[in-house]
C-alpha cells in the first residue's frame, strides 16, 4: 500500500465538484446573529427544539470530510446532510461497479454510474437531500493526502478502510487535532471507533444536596467545571465533562476490555464474539494485504487462529467463540445490507451531532454491531497509561520517509508475522 503523505507539500491534483446553495433555513425561534434565517430555523425546527440553536449554530457551520462511498457512507451521509451541515467534503478514488448496487440508494444503473468515480455519481442525489449544504466532491486517493490536508475539516470519517490506512488517517487528524471516526459494516456485523482526543460537553442537571466535585469520574471521564443554569429559577446546574480518547492502533487490538467486564464472569460471556472476529480480521489484513479467502484452507486456518488468539487476549471464554459464529463472519466480510448499514450510519452520524453540539455525552470508544443479536454495544477499549492528547505526547512516532516527500507516521510497530498454522485449525465451511 502506497503511504499517505505527511508533509505540507502540495496535494496531487483532484476532481472537485462543489455545489454550494444559498443561505438559508427556516423554524419558529428569531433568526441568530451568526447568520441562521427564519427559513432556516423552520426548516429545522424539530432538531432545534431538540439540542437548540446554539447546538444548530455550530452544525451548520461544520466542516466534514466522509471517506469512502459505499453503502455505509451512504447512511451517514444522508442524515449529516439532512442535518444542515455546513459543508460534506466526500473523498473515494474508485470507479462504480454492479456490486455497488446492491445497498447503496444515491447510485442506480438507470442513470449509468457503472464506471463513474462513486463520490462523483452519488453527489447530485446527496446534494438534492439539502441544497443549503456544500457538497465537496475529491477523487484523489486518500492515503495519498498529506497530513496538512486533514486541518481543514472539524471531523473525519473514513469508513471500510483497512487498518493501515485507518491508522495512518487518524495519525493525521491527531497532528492536527481533529476528531476522528471510522466504521465499516460486515453482512449482519460492524463496528464504529471514535478518537475526539479530548472531548468536552456540557449536560443540564437538577443540583443535588451536595456539592458537584470536580475531578475523575472514571479512567476516560472527568467534571472538568460547575456552574448555576443562568437562566433558570429552578435549581439546576450545568456540568462540564471532558472524555479522553485513545488512537486506533492501541484500541483497536492492544486495548484490554474494562476492568467491570473482565471481573465478571457472566459479563465476560455476554460480550459479543464479533469484536474477537473483527480483531483478527484487522490483524489478518496488516499481514497478507487481504481478507481471508473463504476457498483458501491455509487462509482459513491462519485466520481461525489468529480469532483464537484474540479471543484469549480479550479474556472472554473459549466457548462463545462458536464454529459457526467464525463461519458466519467469514462469509460475509466486506458484504453491504441496507437494513445494517442503516443502523450503523444512523449512530455514527448522530454521534458526530452530539459531538458537534457538546451537549450529549460521545460513543466512548467503540460500538460493536452483531446484527444476529440486535446488540450495538459500546466498549471503552484503551490502553494502560495516559489518554487524550497526553498519549501523543507520551507515544513515540515512528517516521519512515520514501521518495523525498513521502511521509508515513504511525504509533507503535508493525503487525508480528503469521506463524505457520496447524491444518487441523482450517473451519469447514459449507459454501
Amino acid at each position: 500500500m502506497e503511504p499517505l503523505a505527511m508533509d505540507g507539500n502540495a496535494a496531487l491534483p483532484t476532481t472537485t465538484a462543489t455545489m454550494t446553495a444559498p443561505e438559508s433555513n427556516g423554524s419558529a425561534p428569531m433568526p441568530s446573529s451568526n447568520g441562521i434565517s427564519a427559513d432556516e430555523i423552520a426548516l429545522y425546527d424539530r432538531q432545534i427544539r431538540l439540542w437548540g440553536m446554539k447546538a444548530q449554530e455550530k452544525i451548520r457551520s461544520a466542516n466534514i470530510l466522509l471517506i469512502t462511498m459505499k453503502a455505509l457512507a451512504n447512511e451517514i451521509a444522508k442524515n449529516l446532510v439532512l442535518a444542515g451541515i455546513g459543508s460534506l467534503t466526500v473523498v473515494d478514488h474508485e470507479a462504480v461497479t454492479e456490486a455497488d448496487f446492491g445497498a447503496q440508494f444515491f447510485l442506480s444503473a438507470e442513470d449509468h454510474h457503472i464506471g463513474m468515480n462513486r463520490a462523483v455519481a452519488a453527489s447530485a442525489a446527496i446534494q438534492r437531500l439539502n441544497p443549503r449544504v456544500r457538497v465537496h466532491i475529491d477523487t484523489v486517493d486518500i492515503r495519498f493526502r498529506p497530513a496538512s490536508f486533514f486541518s481543514q475539516f472539524d471531523i473525519v470519517i473514513a469508513t471500510d478502510l483497512d487498518t493501515q490506512a485507518l491508522n495512518l488517517i487518524n495519525t493525521a487528524t491527531r497532528v492536527n487535532n481533529r476528531a476522528f471516526y471510522a466504521a465499516s459494516s460486515h453482512g449482519m456485523c460492524g463496528f464504529i471507533f471514535a478518537d475526539l482526543i479530548e472531548h468536552d460537553y456540557v449536560i443540564e442537571r437538577n443540583e443535588s444536596n451536595l456539592p458537584t466535585a470536580l475531578g475523575p469520574e472514571s479512567k476516560t471521564r472527568s467534571i472538568v467545571a460547575v456552574a448555576p443554569k443562568s437562566d433558570s429559577n429552578s435549581k439546576i446546574e450545568l456540568v462540564t465533562k471532558r472524555e479522553l480518547y485513545s488512537t486506533w492502533l492501541l484500541a483497536s487490538d492492544a486495548s484490554k476490555l474494562p476492568d467491570e467486564i473482565l471481573k465478571s464472569a457472566r459479563r465476560r460471556k455476554v460480550v459479543t464474539p464479533v469484536l474477537s472476529c473483527l480483531r483478527a480480521l484487522w490483524e489478518f489484513t496488516s499481514v497478507y494485504g487481504e481478507p481471508p479467502n473463504p476457498n483458501n484452507h491455509a487462509a482459513l486456518a491462519s485466520y481461525t487462529r489468529m480469532c483464537t488468539e484474540k479471543h484469549k487476549a480479550l479474556g472472554l471464554p473459549v466457548e462463545t467463540l462458536r464454529s459457526e459464529v467464525l463461519r458466519t463472519f467469514l462469509q460475509n466480510i466486506g458484504a453491504e445490507i441496507a437494513p445494517i448499514t442503516a443502523v450503523l450510519g444512523g449512530q455514527l452520524a448522530q454521534d458526530v451531532i452530539n459531538v458537534l453540539g457538546q451537549t450529549q455525552q460521545p460513543i466512548q470508544n467503540f460500538v460493536i454491531f452483531d446484527g444476529n443479536t440486535m446488540d450495538a454495544t459500546i466498549y471503552a477499549l484503551h490502553p494502560e497509561g495516559p489518554l487524550g492528547k497526553a498519549l501523543l505526547l507520551s507515544t513515540p512516532v515512528d517516521v519512515n520517509v520514501s521518495n523525498g516527500d513521502a511521509v508515513a507516521a504511525t504509533f507503535g510497530t508493525a503487525p508480528l508475522p503469521v506463524s505457520l498454522v496447524d491444518p487441523s485449525q482450517v473451519i469447514a465451511l459449507d459454501l
